[in-house]
Order: structure tokens, then C-alpha cells, then sequence
């Protein structure tokens, strides 16, 4: 049986992946690594949920360290980009490649991502991402396709999921409209105060 190693972002975009994996014949084992998740309540939250899922999905799941800062450093000139731009594509890039690596480490025949379950997110781009870092390695699966998005939510809800309201980093976090859940003064002044020293 071919073995994947499913990189996963959150929990409740892991649910269908997983399932559909496993139904076209991968072992699946899940891999959360995402040192973009801020603050970190927000990390453990969705790690959580993941081991959540993986139990209800009986596969198993490692994680990666919680390392912000490698993340910050990546993303170092990119603050100011609007979602779904450069910034985007080399978060997806950091950590395609950290799950490459731990791929090849324990011997998976292969490697892919949850990324492209949500219809926020550049499936295209994070294919051909996938391909650029991994090769062969990579499975370009869209798993928005065939209802995917959809099937996480309704799984969402029946088993009464934590659903987050931003993607994940300190800056799609700010810029979230107001009143919404971490658009709060600190955040936005945080930002505002980050775009003052770079002007400097």
C-alpha cells in the first residue's frame, strides 16, 4: 500500500482529504506544520482539532515544532501584501518543503497537502509549488474538487468542530474587517505601528 504523508493546515480542512485519501487506497499519516499560525492560543487551538480529526479518522499524526520565527524571517518584506499574493506563496513554500523533507526522512511514497481543500486558497499555485519543490514526491490533488470544501463544513458541524475566522497569519489576522474575531485595537495598532517603522 503506497503511504502519503498529508500535510495538514487545520483540522477541519483535513477531515475529506483524509477520507478521500484513504479511499483510493493510501495509508495516510497527518503532519501538522504551520509556524505561520499566530497568536499561539490560535496554534494549539487547530492542533488540537487535528488530533482531533485523526483520531476520528483513526490515522495517525506527528507534528513539527511551533517556530514562528522562521516563518517571520520568510515573510520578513511581504507584510503589507494583500492575501493570496507573494506572501502566501512562500508560507506555502516553507512548509511544502519541511513536509518534503520529513517525507523522505521516514520513507513516504509521497506527500500532499489540505492546503487546496479551501476555496480562499490558490490551488494552482500550491500545485505547481508542490511540483516545483517536490517532483515525483508531490501528489497534485485539488481536494477542492468534487464537492471537497463543502463535505469539510457539513463534517465540521456534525461533529462540532472549531472553525477558525482567518487564514492563519499575524497579517491576515489584522486585516480582517472589523468586529470580526482578532480584529481588535492591539492588532490593528500593531500593524499600523509595523508600517511606520518600515517607512523609517
Amino acid at each position: 500500500m503506497n503511504t502519503v504523508l498529508l500535510h495538514i493546515c487545520c483540522g477541519v480542512c483535513a477531515f475529506y482529504p483524509i477520507e478521500r485519501l484513504k479511499e483510493e487506497g493510501f495509508c495516510v499519516v497527518g503532519f501538522f506544520f504551520n509556524p505561520n499560525i499566530h497568536p499561539e492560543s490560535e496554534y494549539l487551538k487547530r492542533k488540537q482539532v487535528s488530533e482531533k480529526v485523526a483520531k476520528l479518522t483513526s490515522i495517525e499524526i506527528t507534528k513539527g515544532e511551533y517556530e514562528p520565527k522562521i516563518w517571520l524571517d520568510a515573510c520578513r518584506d511581504y507584510e503589507d501584501e494583500p492575501e493570496g499574493h507573494k506572501r502566501c506563496f512562500l508560507c506555502y513554500e516553507l512548509r511544502l518543503k519541511k513536509t518534503l523533507e520529513v517525507c523522505k526522512e521516514k520513507k513516504f511514497n509521497c506527500f500532499a497537502t489540505t492546503l487546496t481543500v479551501s476555496p480562499h486558497k490558490n490551488s494552482k499555485a500550491i500545485i505547481e509549488t508542490g511540483e516545483s519543490i517536490g517532483g515525483d514526491y508531490f501528489l497534485p490533488v485539488d481536494f477542492k474538487k468534487r464537492d471537497g470544501f463543502k463535505k469539510t463544513i457539513e463534517l465540521s458541524k456534525k461533529f462540532n468542530l472549531y472553525r477558525q475566522s482567518y487564514c492563519g497569519c499575524v497579517y491576515s489576522r489584522e486585516h480582517l474587517p472589523a468586529g470580526k474575531a482578532g480584529s481588535t485595537p492591539a492588532c490593528r495598532q500593531g500593524m499600523e505601528n509595523r508600517k511606520q517603522k518600515n517607512r523609517k
